[in-house]
């Protein structure tokens, strides 16, 4: 029977969740050069509205359709076919309209794409990525949600536990976009430590300075993105209980403590490190915290949340920093440090600390249950593996027939320009 206070709940989610797409563009756009800003906001936006048509065309029902052997969803709901606007799952929502859980779940498909742009910032050709976006979401991301999600996905009926997206989302995007940077290769410029030590020891010419000190064009952009981030994953988290209950209020509480240990954590990280607390640090910091708990939030207490915080604003500060200073790989926006790394924590996490005091579905290693560890594990390495190597595949795919990569001259001249003939500010 539908719920009137469920429904309330879910719309408002719904909208929280889309508000983050945006908040990303913002997140993503301050971190990038000038000459890219334009191109990083509107990819943002085109990656929501393409996903959002291929949502309703098949994606839902490859997700959430009937079990094809726990593999992927049939073709029964294309198009949303024979749902009503009264029409209820019993099995997913049975509080709710089906047409409230579709339009929820659209905001987690759009999100997810959007957030592997940022390792081949200011490099990709924008047909490509189209082309890219709608492959990504139809091959890699509903076979990964089908698994985890849908009741029948091998994944669940294994035992695996993701609340709100840490596998299916953070980890998958994570791992693609570590593909990503590899396939699409470093900007120009981007110089690492291993090719400095070798032009000193060649005595050559200087080279250009480290990736890592290109500069991002606007960090209150980057401010305000992750503010809005923050918001918006209350939605996110709290949403995902799919009713107005204790399982969300305690979501939205752990999504905002492990928020805040993780800013702090990064904080006082870089304070040790570099000397002085970055702003962009703060502001990563606490989307990586939000990524981490994601996978858990309905299922650990508060103190577990903070835990949880703590670990990702450390180690995700400590991955980003190898990656820039010891890697020759060019995930510009250290798509894989925040996201996947912090998707990885958190679903491992359910692993020690779910415990029914909070959520009767599952408890993890420290309240009983230690082969939720492993079977939190094995998720993990079977979607990090399948998003990697199947967006590697892609990418090479795509590239044969439009290329991946925009050109040298079009990389000199900026996204902005090159790709859609616009300037983010004119200069009278």
């Amino acid at each position: 029977m539908e719920n009137s206070a469920d429904i309330a709940w879910l719309l408002m989610s719904t909208a929280l969740v889309m508000l983050m797409t945006p908040a990303l563009a913002f997140f993503y756009g301050g971190l990038v050069r000038r000459k890219n800003l334009v191109s990083t906001l509107v990819q943002c936006i085109i990656i929501f509205a393409v996903v959002s048509l291929v949502w309703f065309f098949w994606g839902y029902s490859l997700v959430f359709g009937p079990s094809v052997n726990g593999v992927i969803g049939n073709l029964s709901l294309v198009g949303l076919n024979g749902l009503t606007i009264s029409h209820v799952n019993e099995i997913y929502a049975p509080a709710i309209p089906e047409v409230l859980f579709f339009a929820f779940q659209l905001k987690f498909a759009a999100i997810t794409p959007a957030l592997i742009i940022g390792a081949c910032a200011e490099r990709i050709r924008f047909k490509s990525l189209l082309i890219f976006v709608i492959l990504w979401s139809t091959l890699i991301y509903s076979p990964i949600a089908h698994w985890v999600w849908n009741a029948n996905g091998w994944l669940h009926v294994l035992g695996a536990w993701d609340f709100a997206g840490g596998i299916v989302v953070h980890v998958a995007a994570g791992m693609s976009a570590l593909a990503a940077a590899l396939i699409v290769g470093r900007r120009k410029g981007c110089v690492y430590w291993k090719d400095k030590l070798q032009a000193l020891n060649q005595k050559g010419p200087a080279l250009p300075a480290m990736g890592s000190e290109f500069k991002p064009t606007n960090i209150p952009y980057v401010i305000l993105g992750a503010g809005l981030l923050w918001f918006g994953w209350f939605g996110f988290n709290g949403g995902s209980a799919l009713a107005a209950d204790d399982i969300a209020v305690s979501a939205v509480i752990a999504t905002n403590l492990a928020a805040a240990a993780a800013a702090v954590s990064w904080m006082l990280l870089d304070w040790v490190l570099k000397g002085k607390p970055s702003a962009i640090g703060i502001s990563v910091g606490a989307v990586c915290g939000m990524a981490a708990v994601t996978a858990a939030a309905g299922y650990v207490n508060f103190t577990a949340a903070v835990i949880i915080g703590l670990a990702a604003g450390i180690i995700s500060n400590l991955v980003a920093n190898w990656r820039a200073g010891r890697s020759r790989i060019d995930d510009t926006l250290d798509v894989f440090a925040c996201h996947g790394i912090g998707g990885i924590i958190g679903a491992i996490a359910v692993g020690l600390f779910a415990t029914a005091a909070v959520n009767p579905a599952v408890s993890g290693l420290f309240y009983g249950n230690p082969a939720q560890l492993g079977i939190q594990a094995l998720a993990v390495l079977v979607v990090a593996a399948f998003a990697f190597g199947g967006s590697y595949l892609l990418l090479r795919l795509v590239d044969l027939f439009s290329p991946v990569r925009v050109s040298s001259k079009e990389e000199d001249e900026g996204l902005d320009l090159s790709q859609h003939g616009e300037e983010a500010y004119h200069l009278e």
